[in-house]
């Protein structure tokens, strides 16, 4: 019995490691952390400390609805930046023009025909885009004027149209919500609104 025990001994030992051993560990089921690779970590000290990665984890929840609607506004804003801003730039290049051949010309009459050569040149490049303007770009486009000349756009109608037409442009607005008096608070309420300029102005090359 013993020389048979010893006959199969290696042939039964085989036999457990390729086809016993196998079955066992197809059982087993593999848990999140078997990927984990530990290691070891000597200290200037000659101690031994285990360091191992793990797996990244992403946490994800719903929005809160006060962040949803801020970001609603943040992208209504930023597309009306995007549109106006060009006309905005434009609008305050020509003023700047308009106010360099006024300076010291006292003529009602010469005044009047410097401002009304520019205000055609002005009709005809953006009367058709300006009126395809919303209310609420419109709303950023004077914010935006004051921002590049540093007058509302009262103060502009008033000082080229006169003070009749300034106040009938402002009681228009109101009737719409606005106001040609606004101001531009770059520190304040339209913190949101420079921001979004000066990345315009980086991405096209504007400046000012």
């Amino acid at each position: 019995m013993k020389l048979i025990l010893k006959h199969i001994g290696i042939p039964f030992f085989i036999a457990l490691v390729f086809f016993i051993a196998p079955k066992a560990n197809a059982q087993r089921v593999r848990g999140p952390y078997d990927t984990i690779r530990v290691y070891g970590y000597i200290t200037p000290q000659g101690d031994t400390i285990p360091m191992s990665y793990l797996p990244s984890v992403t946490v994800t929840a719903r929005m809160p609805k006060q962040w949803k609607n801020y970001w609603a506004d943040w992208t209504r804003l930023r597309n009306a930046v995007y549109v106006t801003y060009p006309y905005a730039i434009s609008a305050s290049r020509v003023m700047n023009e308009i106010n360099a051949k006024l300076a010291g010309v006292t003529d009602k009459k010469e005044r009047k025909k410097i401002i009304h050569s520019r205000e055609k040149e002005l009709r005809k490049a953006f009367s058709d885009k300006i009126t395809n303007l919303s209310v609420y770009q419109g709303k950023v486009l004077m914010k935006l004027i004051n921002r590049q000349t540093g007058n509302n756009c009262y103060e502009i109608i008033d000082e080229y149209k006169g003070s009749f037409t300034a106040a009938m442009y402002q009681t228009v607005a109101v009737l719409f919500g606005s106001s040609l008096k606004q101001a531009y608070d770059s520190n304040g309420q339209d913190r949101d609104m420079e921001k979004i300029v000066l990345d315009v102005q980086k991405m096209y090359g504007y400046k000012g």
